[in-house]
């Protein structure tokens, strides 16, 4: 088993080699990058034996910021024919929406200048070997440059008991909200002596007075992972473009639900809203970020709070998420799935053997972000 790592296990005297693979140029250079042609697939990393990557720093210079939609990373564990992360890279780097800024979370960072220097601190084991792959599905080339960290172990022993890092991306664009066809909420009151339950009803007054306001299921969230095998679940970010509010703007008010190992109703973690899921709290559009949650990037405007983009974060390193056979994750769209908007996320997670991460990834078409909302 894996010794403590992180700053309690520093002193540790771990047995281990420390490797790297980088870009850098072989001749003595300074051409310390490689060029990635369009439609091609370079090899970033292949590293045979037993160890475990500690860090991934990328930088490339992009015809334009689409290309972080554009350009695909797959990672492939144990010579397993299928990748366990195949994720456009700027959202594995942990901001959606083919967007770049400075930000610092524990486990991934956009660095300066303008969010350019992309970091992951996701530790990733692996028993036999380790493959990494960038594609390059935009129509021009771009130079690539990269240190992948990692420590290398004498035996297979030394990663026993460790699971294999796993990235499953989504996007449902737009989400199917029912909309609120109703909103006749003094017609409801009426009706509420002939209900059996009059106040069902005036609790639904906050919500425009449809009886579809009372959600029971999961039925209709927007699926942020769906995973099968033995795991931990470690978070996401969650990328939202908004073109539909409710009353007061907001377009939260989405609960989060997690199911695991096939469990009924209701499941064994069901928060309380949108941005209680995040940890903050109050429909916020201040930007903000901690170690393992906050805001990343908020688009609104002095007469729009909520206007355009918006992306969040919750990341469970402190309090991982243990399944055995199955998990699923999602959240509504807008309280009880009212609200149809652009909803893309990445979910961290580990599995005990390697599988396919995520499900195929659309088309680059499908991939791409909206225009920008006019102000």
């Amino acid at each position: 088993m894996l010794p403590m790592t992180g700053l309690a296990g520093l002193p540790r005297l771990r047995d281990y080699r420390s490797k790297r693979v980088s870009s850098y140029d072989r001749t003595g250079g300074n051409r310390d990058w490689v060029d990635v042609e369009a439609g091609a697939v370079h090899t970033v990393a292949d590293i045979k034996g037993a160890g475990c990557i500690r860090h991934i720093w990328m930088t490339m210079w992009f015809p334009n910021d689409d290309y972080l939609r554009r350009v695909v990373l797959r990672f492939y564990w144990d010579g397993h024919s299928e990748p366990s992360v195949e994720c456009p890279i700027g959202d594995f780097f942990g901001l959606g929406h083919a967007r770049r800024k400075n930000f610092v979370t524990a486990v991934l960072q956009m660095s300066p200048q303008d969010g350019r220097g992309f970091n992951s601190y996701w530790p990733m084991p692996f028993s036999q070997a380790a493959r990494i792959e960038v594609e390059n599905q935009g129509d021009e080339k771009h130079p690539l440059y990269y240190y992948v960290d990692y420590e290398a172990y004498d035996s297979a022993a030394a990663v026993d008991g460790l699971g294999r890092f796993h990235v499953q991306w989504r996007r449902e664009n737009p989400t199917a909200g029912w909309g609120d066809e109703y909103n006749h909420l003094q017609e409801h009151l009426a009706q509420d002596s002939q209900t059996a339950d009059p106040p069902r009803w005036r609790d639904l007054m906050h919500f425009g007075g449809d009886p579809r306001s009372l959600n029971l299921s999961n039925q209709d969230n927007y699926v942020i992972l769906d995973a099968r095998g033995d795991g931990i679940y470690c978070g996401a970010h969650l990328d939202i473009d908004i073109f539909e509010r409710q009353k007061n703007d907001w377009f939260g008010e989405g609960d989060d639900m997690v199911f695991i190992d096939g469990e009924p109703w209701p499941p064994s973690l069901h928060g309380t809203g949108t941005e209680d899921w995040y940890n903050c709290a109050f429909g916020p559009d201040q930007e903000y970020t901690a170690p393992y949650h906050g805001i990343l990037l908020s688009t609104g405007t002095p007469t729009r709070r909520w206007q355009g983009k918006q992306s969040v974060y919750r990341y469970h390193v402190e309090d991982p998420i243990r399944f055995r056979r199955s998990i699923h994750v999602s959240i509504e769209h807008g309280h009880a799935n009212k609200l149809s908007n652009d909803y893309s996320s990445t979910a961290y997670y580990y599995l005990s053997k390697p599988a396919r991460g995520t499900p195929p990834l659309p088309p680059v078409e499908q991939r791409l972000p909206r225009p920008d909302e006019p102000g």
